[in-house]
């Protein structure tokens, strides 16, 4: 058991998300930053699918009730257990009655703390992820507060063989290197004119302080519509179109760019411009309000090879933390 001292500023239990809901209007939810959430179960032993501690700018402070295998990874949130400092993307030891705590996120945004065994809570529609919109998931389907006590599942072999394991460097991300993000145009992008299609990859757009699981509003120049009469079914605003999906990381653009995320609503009237590939979406949600960000098209082909290439990086690291057993 791990009772919480203190919950942060936005912290929840995700695993990997519910897929397979998205035509009943249900959002996958899950780790925004699923490569750091990954590793973070590598690391302990578990598959990449455990629930793990996801935390936003600021990390918790908890005591755990018994002994416990751990690793931190994503943002750089200064973790201590009582009061001396433990690595990240690192294999710890913890004793029961260990007082873990995190500070706020000098480098990134998001932090993930994985358990061996996994953190333990019911699933909803195949998933144990939070999704606070409609308080389903996770831990009673909120944020973590002080008082409130997470179970940790069973493992295996409690992951105590792994420990002192360390991600090599070259798999660590740098993430105040990481401005810019791939996107594939398309959708409505027809709608922005020429000059507006260009600026939307040319711009230095900075993260706006509506930033979270939802969406991320960047900010930068307006971007403008080519004159039409809006046909039956839309908004009368420029940017309105008959009602369309958005695909997770979809960019709508009212004026300005919103990168919808893992919470976000999936359908809607807003012209929808391109989409954030998935290798990248972790990229932006570790990006901090008034951070920069720069968007690089791509085509779908490139899109597909970076995720290959990138769960191709993820096996190797499975192998390679395997291999140390």
């Amino acid at each position: 058991m791990i009772d919480i001292e203190e919950g942060g500023i936005a912290t929840t239990v995700q695993d990997l998300g519910r897929s397979g809901h998205y035509h009943i209007g249900m959002p996958p939810s899950g780790a925004m930053d699923r490569y750091a959430h990954t590793v973070a179960n590598y690391l302990v032993g578990n598959d990449a699918d455990a629930a793990t501690v996801e935390m936003t700018y600021q990390g918790v402070t908890a005591t755990f009730q018994e002994d416990a295998v751990i690793a931190i990874t994503g943002a750089d949130m200064s973790p201590s257990v009582n009061g001396d400092p433990i690595g990240t993307w690192e294999t710890v030891a913890i004793d029961a009655g260990d007082e873990l705590e995190l500070s706020f996120a000098t480098e990134g945004a998001r932090a993930y703390l994985a358990v061996a065994g996994g953190i333990d809570v019911p699933d909803v529609m195949g998933s144990g992820s939070t999704y606070t919109l409609v308080g389903i998931g996770g831990h009673e389907g909120r944020a973590l507060e002080a008082g409130d006590e997470l179970a940790i599942g069973d493992s295996t072999d409690g992951g105590d063989e792994l420990v002192g394991t360390r991600l090599d460097d070259e798999y660590v991300p740098e993430y105040a290197a990481e401005e810019t993000v791939r996107v594939v145009l398309g959708l409505t992008d027809y709608r922005l004119t020429e000059e507006a299609r260009e600026t939307l990859c040319e711009a230095e757009w900075t993260v706006s302080s509506e930033a979270d699981r939802v969406g991320y509003r960047l900010e930068g120049p307006d971007l403008e519509f080519e004159e039409r009469e809006q046909p039956f079914g839309a908004g009368t605003g420029p940017s309105n179109v008959v009602d369309l999906g958005y695909p997770i990381g979809s960019i709508q653009v009212p004026n300005q760019p919103i990168v919808l995320m893992q919470d976000a609503v999936t359908g809607g009237g807003y012209a929808t411009v391109g989409t954030v590939i998935s290798v990248d979406r972790g990229l932006l949600a570790q990006r901090q309000t008034h951070d920069s960000v720069y968007f690089e098209a791509v085509d779908v082909d490139d899109a597909i090879t970076a995720r290959t290439e990138r769960n191709d990086r993820l096996e190797a690291i499975r192998a390679e933390i395997e291999g140390k057993d």
